[in-house]
């Protein structure tokens, strides 16, 4: 079997309501799902799901190369472009063609995913979280309201702006979690938007009321030092990591002891997650993967002994997917279809006319301005 070539084409997420966090809100609720399916000799096609703008420049790391050999080849991709780097849209496109190539070596072997990389079964334990930032409070616990229903007892909000509107958001949203347990499992995920001294004040005033199961992402990405000092300082875990690309970034927060739960974004694909799991158990650390579309990685974290819990964003699907997975029981029921358990229906994909994207100025993948520059814990509009 070789590698021959590849197609990419666009769906989208209707998610039904406001997206965002406190960088930026998407108030439409429809964001693009870029698709790319790699092509093969024998006619078995790879899917791989998210952003793979520099894929012209690591094809030709893998074309005419057998499938199978997914880590070599995924070495092989990161070889090709070391000179230049493999950050951002490089390693999105290794991460993606990554995630395909698992797909096809599975699909080779008749076998789900999760069977093929080692699981004893197809259930992974998650957590609920809605990218919920943008919504009332009435619409933030219909949401939760339907996360509980298929038995989630963990949840997480954005927040990070106003500490008293996110002590009154949590207390509204645990309630609807008592009916599944007891303690309701807490996060707060504040997408860097923080410095360190502000981070420490803005959890201790939370953690009054709060039980906080972690903080996510309080500071930049790469500030070792920053996660180190609020680690030492409060009593919740600390949980970062979805935005480094490559295993090698994850260095300093480890020799800083800065992190207490290592994260990897699914859309850097399937062996980088596997690689992130193995440093983390090496330091006795558990693993998150963040969620994405059709949650792939949820195969690769069924299979490894340090998964802690897998996020879930949404309950629904994007149009013209068909995904062979439940969302019951609290997590992620994966099927036992070959694969990622993934097809495609390029018709209903090319029939729909709405657009949407995670780029837009206003949206939260641009960092605002005054980000991380803030001394109160309320919000401007609080203040006036």
């Amino acid at each position: 079997m070789k590698i021959t070539g590849w197609r990419t084409l666009t769906t989208w997420h209707h998610w039904e309501r406001p997206i965002g966090d406190v960088n930026g809100t998407i108030e439409s609720g429809v964001t693009e799902v870029p698709i790319l399916m790699l092509e093969t000799d024998e006619g078995v096609t790879g899917i791989g799901l998210g952003g793979h703008a520099d894929i012209e420049r690591v094809f030709p790391a893998i074309e005419g190369e057998d499938p199978r050999a997914v880590t070599a080849l995924y070495d092989r991709m990161l070889a090709w472009v070391f000179k230049s780097g493999h950050a951002g849209n490089t390693f999105g496109a290794i991460g993606v063609v990554d995630m395909a190539l698992w797909d096809l070596k599975a699909k080779c072997a008749g076998e789900p995913l999760w069977r093929q990389l080692g699981a004893r079964r197809g259930f992974v334990p998650g957590y609920a979280s809605g990218l919920d930032y943008p919504l009332s409070l009435d619409a933030l616990v219909a949401l939760h309201q339907r996360f509980a229903d298929r038995g989630f007892s963990a949840f997480k909000l954005k927040g990070g702006l106003d500490v008293e509107q996110d002590r009154e958001r949590f207390a509204a949203v645990r309630e609807v979690y008592l009916r599944n347990t007891p303690s309701p499992v807490m996060m707060l995920d504040v997408n860097e938007s923080m410095n360190s001294k502000q981070a420490v004040r803005y959890i201790n005033r939370l953690q009054e009321t709060l039980d906080l199961s972690w903080i996510e992402e309080p500071v930049r990405r790469w500030d070792a030092a920053g996660h180190a000092a609020i680690r030492q300082q409060v009593t919740c875990a600390v949980a970062t990591g979805e935005n480094l690309t490559g295993i090698e970034q994850y260095l300093p927060l480890l020799k800083e002891q800065a992190v207490d739960v290592l994260q990897a974004g699914m859309c850097w694909g399937i062996t980088h997650f596997l690689r992130v799991a193995n440093l983390a158990q090496a330091f006795n650390l558990p693993v998150s993967p963040v969620g994405y579309n059709a949650n792939p990685v949820a195969h690769a974290a069924a299979a490894v002994a340090n998964h802690l819990s897998c996020e879930v964003q949404d309950l629904n699907f994007p149009l013209g997917l068909q995904v062979d997975q439940r969302i019951e029981n609290g997590g992620i029921l994966l099927g036992d279809e070959p694969g990622l358990g993934i097809s495609i229906d390029e018709t209903a994909i090319q029939s729909q006319h709405d657009k949407g994207s995670w780029t837009i100025a206003q949206g939260p993948h641009v960092r605002p301005e005054r980000a991380g520059l803030r001394l109160t814990l309320q919000s401007p509009q609080r203040e006036q």
